[in-house]
């Protein structure tokens, strides 16, 4: 009888409180710099890392972020960009709903359901220049830029909040809804597909870039020195500049030396990439591609 009132509530806890068993949202691929914010400190962001609540993503010139999250979204930020994440919970009431709330201060993202994915519940909100987004599964690209704000709805259908409080809603894929900094929001319209092209081309993570991917084999050694104070000096720096580096110490006969890597890129090209952009930059005068 007793077996029977552990078995009970043991499988009564497994179906009542259903969860997603993975990370709210987890960085699948950097193009640095990037620059992470947690708890008061700054710090680079690599691939692999969780995110969680109020952590802060910045990104520097040239820069680009993939980040996965727990309901099988993809979401993407461009160059000088500025995004918070708050509000990460995967359950609410014991029903599986991933929820987020995703500040994006500055800068472009795109946010991207699949098909699959598409089926999961989901509550997640975007804020962007003046605009509140409230998606449940889509396709949609933004930006809070110098001039003015955009959100442009690729595919699905979302419910937009303007600066003057009043909701609204876009179904109607491959419109946009434009935000002038000093004049009144402009009417919801078509995009022209080449400018969504040059849209989606500041969020995109193209071949060649040198990202840094989880999983990645291949790595940047970026310069050698010969003592650990050295060693230590060009880490901070590295660091400080948005770069995720390692430092590896090498027998080398009766001492050590130290090396400062770039891991985790994902081919021997993407890493010759990456080298050939970072030679000359802080000490780096000629890094090599290893694995």
């Amino acid at each position: 009888m007793k077996i029977c009132y552990v078995l009970a509530i043991a499988l009564l806890s497994l179906f009542s409180a259903p969860v997603y068993a993975v990370p709210s949202v987890l960085v699948q691929s950097v193009h640095m710099p990037v620059w992470l914010q947690r708890d008061g400190a700054r710090m680079p962001l690599s691939a692999g890392m969780q995110l969680n609540n109020n952590d802060q993503l910045i990104t520097g010139q040239n820069a680009r972020v993939l980040l996965q999250t727990a309901d099988g979204s993809a979401v993407k930020l461009g160059e000088y960009a500025s995004m918070t994440i708050s509000n990460l919970a995967q359950q609410r009431d014991n029903q599986a709903v991933f929820t987020a709330l995703l500040n994006v201060a500055k800068g472009a993202f795109r946010f991207t359901t699949d098909a699959l994915a598409k089926l999961k519940p989901r509550e997640i909100t975007i804020s962007v220049s003046h605009a509140t987004i409230g998606i449940r599964g889509t396709d949609v690209w933004g930006k809070d830029g110098d001039d003015k704000g955009v959100v442009c709805l690729i595919e699905g259908k979302i419910s937009v909040t303007g600066e003057d409080k009043n909701e609204f809603t876009m179904d109607a894929p491959l419109s946009f809804y434009e935000m002038p900094k000093a004049q009144a929001a402009k009417p919801v319209a078509p995009v022209d597909p080449e400018q969504l092209k040059k849209w989606a081309l500041e969020t995109e993570i193209t071949p060649g870039l040198g990202a840094a991917v989880s999983g990645g084999k291949w790595k940047v050694v970026l310069l050698q020195v010969d003592n650990q104070a050295a060693a230590l000096a060009a880490y901070d720096a590295w660091s400080n500049a948005g770069y995720a580096v390692r430092i590896v110490p090498v027998k080398k006969e009766q001492t050590y030396e130290y090396q400062l890597r770039i891991v985790q890129l994902p081919s021997q090209s993407e890493a010759a990439s990456l080298a050939k952009a970072l030679t000359g930059k802080l000490g780096a005068s000629a890094p090599v591609v290893v694995r």
